[in-house]
């Protein structure tokens, strides 16, 4: 039982991104397919999935067409139920459907001035009050996390869902080192040091941009490496 995942630019799709950690971090059998998010194919490379629209676009093995983060997440939990992408605990199970939730739902100032890019980290951003609303509820968000947490390093102890929606939010918050507390980047240096999460990125490496998106015009250093 194969699935096939449709995703976009590998440093830029956040979406992407979370796609295809739902089917690498829990070991399910996948084939992925490049749609042309930044050629201007994307449309064409798409229809044979209508009405799927954006990326990350899953198809089945029985060959049923699931779009949208939260359909694909819900879906592969289902039939996959030993796979432990959702905490096993039923609190803390709940807690991270609310957290998936609300991640998808939100965080609209953070996406708008912080497009994802895995090329480098930009400093001296600043920071609107906007921006800092929304960190200030991520941060408030792991922090409830963590009364469900068992051992582990991450959002619940165990690698859930959880840490899958929250990769991208990690990675807008090194790529623009962003202010956070000191236990908030420490999970963000988690996330991006992880082996999954590095080898996305290395093969995202592989194309390169002339001119490069989201070019914010600021210095810049190296992407952290561990």
């Amino acid at each position: 039982m194969t699935y096939d995942l449709y995703i976009g630019d590998r440093t830029f799709s956040s979406w992407s991104l979370r796609g295809w950690l739902m089917l690498e971090k829990f070991g399910l059998p996948y084939r992925t397919h490049m749609i042309g998010l930044y050629s201007g194919t994307m449309a064409d490379d798409l229809a044979p999935l209508a009405p799927a629209r954006l990326v990350p676009t899953l198809k089945l093995p029985d060959g049923t067409v699931v779009g949208e983060s939260i359909a694909v997440a819900e879906t592969l939990a289902e039939q996959n139920p030993d796979a432990g992408l959702w905490p096993r605990d039923a609190a803390a199970r709940a807690t991270a459907r609310w957290l998936c939730a609300e991640m998808a739902s939100c965080f609209t100032a953070l996406r708008g001035a912080c497009p994802m890019q895995l090329q480098h980290v930009n400093t001296g951003f600043e920071v609107s009050e906007a921006v800092r609303t929304d960190l200030d509820r991520i941060e408030t968000l792991w922090s409830h996390a963590t009364k469900f947490k068992t051992d582990g390093p991450w959002l619940f102890g165990a690698y859930s869902l959880a840490d899958v929606f929250y990769a991208p939010v990690c990675a807008r918050i090194v790529g623009y080192d962003l202010p956070m507390s000191d236990a908030a980047r420490t999970y963000c240096m988690t996330t991006v040091t992880d082996p999954a999460f590095k080898a996305w990125r290395a093969e995202g490496q592989k194309t390169v941009y002339d001119p490069f998106p989201y070019d914010m015009g600021l210095p810049t250093t190296e992407w952290p490496s561990a």
